[in-house]
């Protein structure tokens, strides 16, 4: 079929509308000059976009998908291109101050010394705190992902609702990685006050789960970490949060308790792991509630709903 035609014709994949192979090309145009030209493309990159053509082009549920994940898709591309200027470049870095912080407002007696949540949870670590604190941690990405699946299929006006407000959420973490760098707990018991930017993730006490099931999964994970002195706020914290309000909000009743545990015990594990104090993780819930109250409070009472549902058609048409 011509170009002139209204569908394009690829073999072995769904005739697509003109309009929509033209959203790709220049999604894939703007892409992959932004990762080549300006951040450093990687395999993680290809491997991100053959994922997003395979899904615009298989089906057409698939591309409504790919339209509906938007605010993720941004938030992922957002975030990795965060590494072009670290946020150490523009404000000095935080190394002991929350550390004092920590212990003014959450400090514990221990015999003569107090100690920080992070450093009294590390003299009672154990096997089965190991295992499931870093379950828990792992949940960051699969229970928004599902959730989002979940109400592409039952609710795609509420899906948009809840991926804008997890991006709202990033921004709002963003901004404060930049105010404020912040290092984490496991980068002041390792180096002090001394700063060295050049140094990767580490996986700090989650290297104990890599150990017991003999592979380094924490730490691939955090070799690939943009940003080392991004401890303040703990958006792991944030996420359930903003699922945990979606999914009330939609009546998962038992859908919400699973999320209100896994708000829980992802709390637990970030101070247990040693990846941030328990202020990064009052300053994640901050963000959750402050992305809510502009995006739900304010933004979706304007026009935005209207727009959201335009799209919703534009996606699947």
């Amino acid at each position: 079929m011509s170009f002139a035609s209204s569908k394009i014709n690829f073999s072995g994949f769904l005739p697509i509308d003109k309009k929509h192979f033209i959203v790709f090309a220049a999604f894939s145009l703007l892409y992959l000059s932004w990762t080549n030209f300006v951040i450093g493309f990687r395999t993680d990159h290809m491997s991100f976009y053959i994922f997003i053509f395979l899904m615009f082009f298989l089906h057409q549920w698939t591309r409504t998908m790919v339209y509906c994940f938007i605010f993720f898709i941004a938030f992922w591309i957002i975030y990795d291109s965060m590494r072009i200027y670290p946020n150490y470049l523009v404000n000095e870095v935080r190394i002991i101050e929350p550390y004092l912080i920590e212990l003014d407002l959450f400090g514990i007696e221990n015999g003569t010394k107090e100690l920080t949540p992070n450093e009294y949870l590390k003299l009672y670590s154990n096997t089965f705190l190991d295992i499931i604190s870093s379950v828990f941690y792992l949940t960051w990405v699969p229970v928004p992902i599902g959730l989002g699946i979940y109400l592409f299929f039952k609710d795609k006006p509420m899906m948009l609702r809840f991926s804008a407000a997890y991006l709202f959420a990033n921004l709002l973490g963003f901004c404060i990685y930049y105010l404020y760098p912040a290092a984490p707990p496991w980068y002041f018991e390792k180096y002090g006050d001394v700063e060295k930017f050049s140094i990767p993730g580490d996986p700090a006490q989650l290297i104990r789960f890599d150990e017991l099931i003999d592979y380094p999964l924490f730490t691939q994970i955090y070799s690939k970490n943009s940003n080392v002195f991004a401890a303040i706020p703990s958006l792991h914290s944030a996420y359930p949060v903003i699922s945990w309000y979606y999914a009330r909000k939609k009546g998962l009743k038992i859908g919400s308790i699973i999320i209100f545990i896994d708000i829980l015990g992802i709390w637990f594990a970030a101070v247990y792991s040693n990846h941030h104090y328990v202020i990064d993780v009052v300053l994640g819930f901050g963000c959750a509630v402050g992305a809510l109250l502009i995006f739900e409070g304010w933004l979706y009472k304007t026009q935005v709903s209207k727009y959201l549902n335009r799209y919703i058609k534009f996606a699947e048409n």
